[in-house]
């Protein structure tokens, strides 16, 4: 029953996330509400097609192997075969800042990825029940989900500017009223679909690991260690919703739409507080 809520709500949140396209585009006429639907849409088949590729070219991940890295490919092998899901590509990031996301728009186009610091930071029970709860994302086809909410979200943004430079001077100020509340209403659309998928990732990641207290003690761990290394290499916070936790940007403005649940919250419904 709780997918089955959530599923819907996501439903509703990403119509209305492609619904401020068109409200934009309908603030310059019927020909900008022509403009923002094309742009919606071919934005939603780049995100379907090219949103793994773009978050793995993001973060420069370097695909790995049973050669290069034999320990974590093995678990996410074992992982894998627990949550009956084909075996992922698997990807390590160079950063330092401790984090994993997962990405693909299917099961067997999926991709996990963990970064330099996670993997130093993290014992093997902690990071299994990291690399658990990603492949719950990709069970969940979350992934699909996620890219697509976080290519729309940063197209409303592009989409706001674009009117405001190229609008009629008449609408300057419904421009520039749009460019500043439009990609703030996203953000928090944006907020609600991660936040509640995180909880179920959880709770689903701790079952295919076959406990919850290596990803307990992993979530106590990263976010502590995230707050103080920032994730930079010029993503946009488009794309913080995709982490394990929520990553430090360096700005504090970005803090007050956290696309994650508080972690003593995670962890409480982990343990069954």
């Amino acid at each position: 029953m709780t997918r089955f809520i959530n599923n819907a709500k996501t439903a509703v949140l990403l119509g209305l996330l492609f619904g401020i396209i068109l409200l934009v585009g309908s603030m310059f006429g019927p020909r900008g509400l022509i403009f923002a639907f094309l742009f919606g849409g071919v934005m939603n088949v780049v995100a379907f097609f090219f949103s793994d590729r773009i978050a793995l070219a993001a973060m420069r991940a370097q695909e790995v192997d049973e050669q290069t890295a034999p320990d974590l490919v093995t678990m996410v092998e074992r992982l894998a075969r627990n949550a009956d899901l084909p075996m992922p590509r698997v990807y390590v990031c160079p950063q330092q800042a401790p984090n994993a996301f997962a990405t693909g728009r299917s099961p067997s186009k999926a991709a996990v990825a963990v970064t330099h610091g996670a993997l130093s930071l993290l014992s093997y029970d902690e990071l299994e029940g990291v690399m658990a709860h990603e492949l719950a994302h990709v069970k969940n086809r979350d992934t699909l989900i996620s890219c697509v909410a976080a290519t729309i979200a940063g197209a409303i943004s592009s989409l706001g500017w674009m009117m405001l430079w190229f609008g009629s001077r008449e609408n300057i100020f419904a421009g520039l009223a749009m460019a500043i509340l439009a990609p703030i209403a996203a953000g928090l659309i944006q907020m609600a679909i991660s936040r509640s998928r995180e909880y179920v990732a959880d709770a689903d990641g701790a079952a295919i690991a076959g406990t919850p207290h290596g990803l307990v003690n992993a979530l106590r761990k990263l976010d502590a260690t995230a707050r103080q290394i920032p994730l930079h290499d010029g993503r946009a916070d488009s794309q913080n919703h995709l982490f394990i936790v929520q990553p430090f940007t360096g700005k504090t403005f970005a803090r007050l739409f956290s696309t994650h649940p508080p972690i003593e919250d995670r962890i409480a419904k982990l343990m069954g507080a």
